[in-house]
């Protein structure tokens, strides 16, 4: 197994046309961008990437171009997650063929697992179609309603699954999170995935963390890691409330179709969002501009002009 990820690993949006469709001559300058800030790695097709609004031969198109663009520094995680497992099986085993770094599937989540044994079942299955790749469960429940103790997952999963790396831990329960990093002298691969509370994981030992806003204000992160490292707690807090007042606005705004509009505001337009998400219209970017520019995201973002 390679050494762990450490450092930020942007999730990125999929870039669209006008009218739904792929554009994947955007990922260039996605994936240049995210290597120019200091980005680890790329968490493709993931929530943040609509994985789930993606065909099956889009996302393969998607992985692919990525690989055959990224610099060589970004490791690129490929999300296979799907809720066929026949599906997510070839989404893992071509990510191995064209070289990903690791892979990571989310929980099922229509006919969700219903204990830990059954969702280290699915997984197994998963990984096993990519067995030399890096395995990571995506812990989202939020999103998939797949809630069980981390800590019980990796107790089972450690020894079922022989490719498993770690946890995408996107999550609250940072008391999980910490029995998480501690399991068997800190063995697997823990990414943080909350943004808004990164510092709180830092503080807890995480040493890498997966998520979207990276793609548009890296150096508030960037800034916040080097003062938790110097030890300039109260310059790493200032920065996670930088952060915190820009995903407050973002989460006003809409969410994921406000963030995607902000990628636009920062030079790298993403296109729309698919339904069921709503794109916004000019007047809410007008709006949603307006107030980033009160909590100063541009001149934060180093964007200013």
């Amino acid at each position: 197994m390679e050494s762990k990820l450490t450092g930020l690993v942007a999730a990125p949006f999929t870039a669209m046309r006008e009218d739904g469709s792929l554009n994947l001559d955007m990922i260039l300058s996605q994936a240049r961008a995210l290597a120019a800030g200091g980005a680890a790695g790329a968490f493709i097709c993931g929530t943040t990437g609509e994985g789930f609004s993606l065909t099956t031969a889009e996302r393969l198109r998607v992985a692919g171009h990525w690989l055959a663009v990224a610099p060589k520094q970004l490791r690129v995680i490929v999300h296979v997650g799907h809720n066929s497992m026949e599906e997510s099986r070839a989404l893992a085993h071509h990510a191995e063929q064209i070289g990903a770094h690791a892979i990571a599937t989310i929980g099922p989540n229509f006919f969700r697992p219903a204990s830990v044994e059954q969702l280290v079942a699915y997984c197994s299955q998963v990984a096993g179609a990519a067995p030399g790749l890096p395995f990571y469960f995506y812990h989202m429940p939020a999103m998939t309603g797949v809630n069980f103790a981390m800590y019980d997952f990796l107790k089972l999963a450690s020894q079922r699954i022989p490719n498993l790396a770690g946890i995408k831990f996107t999550h609250e329960n940072l008391m999980d999170y910490t029995q998480c990093l501690n399991f068997e002298l800190g063995r697997f691969n823990i990414l943080f995935g909350r943004d808004e509370i990164l510092l709180g994981a830092l503080a807890l030992g995480a040493t890498g963390a997966v998520g979207s806003t990276y793609n548009y204000m890296a150096p508030i992160y960037q800034q916040l890691l080097a003062a938790f490292k110097r030890g300039d707690l109260e310059s790493a807090r200032r920065h996670q409330m930088s952060a915190i007042e820009i995903i407050a606005v973002m989460i006003r705004h809409g969410g994921l179709p406000a963030a995607k509009a902000m990628m636009k505001l920062i030079g790298i337009d993403c296109g729309p969002v698919r339904l069921p998400l709503q794109n916004l219209s000019v007047e809410q970017v007008a709006n949603l501009s307006r107030d980033l520019e009160r909590v100063n995201f541009l001149q934060l973002a180093g964007r200013a002009t």
